[in-house]
């Protein structure tokens, strides 16, 4: 899930908790000229949708998100080497 109001994620982070859930919260980084030319080759039309909020995500990355979780940046990785990446912070050592 996508959270990209402070507020919100606070409200979900702190109910979670409340009923003892544990979260590790990720957040799938790639830069801004990566991530429109993602959207945009995901279809043939590319989703006016999902481009209006490349610079929310700009916004909260820059200002809380990411400090609020473990970020894997995925600029360089495909979805594979990404899911990798997540699977072994998530292996016990």
């Amino acid at each position: 899930m996508t959270v990209l109001v402070e507020p919100y994620w606070r409200e979900i982070s702190t109910g979670l908790a409340r009923h003892g859930i544990p979260v590790r919260h990720f957040v799938l980084h790639a830069d801004q000229d990566t991530l429109r030319r993602r959207i945009e080759d995901a279809h043939p039309v590319p989703s006016r949708f999902r481009l209006q909020y490349l610079e929310p995500y700009a916004e909260a990355a820059r200002t809380w998100l990411h400090r609020e979780a473990e970020v894997v940046d995925t600029t360089q990785l495909t979805p594979a080497q990404a899911a990798r990446r997540i699977a072994d912070a998530l292996t016990p050592r």
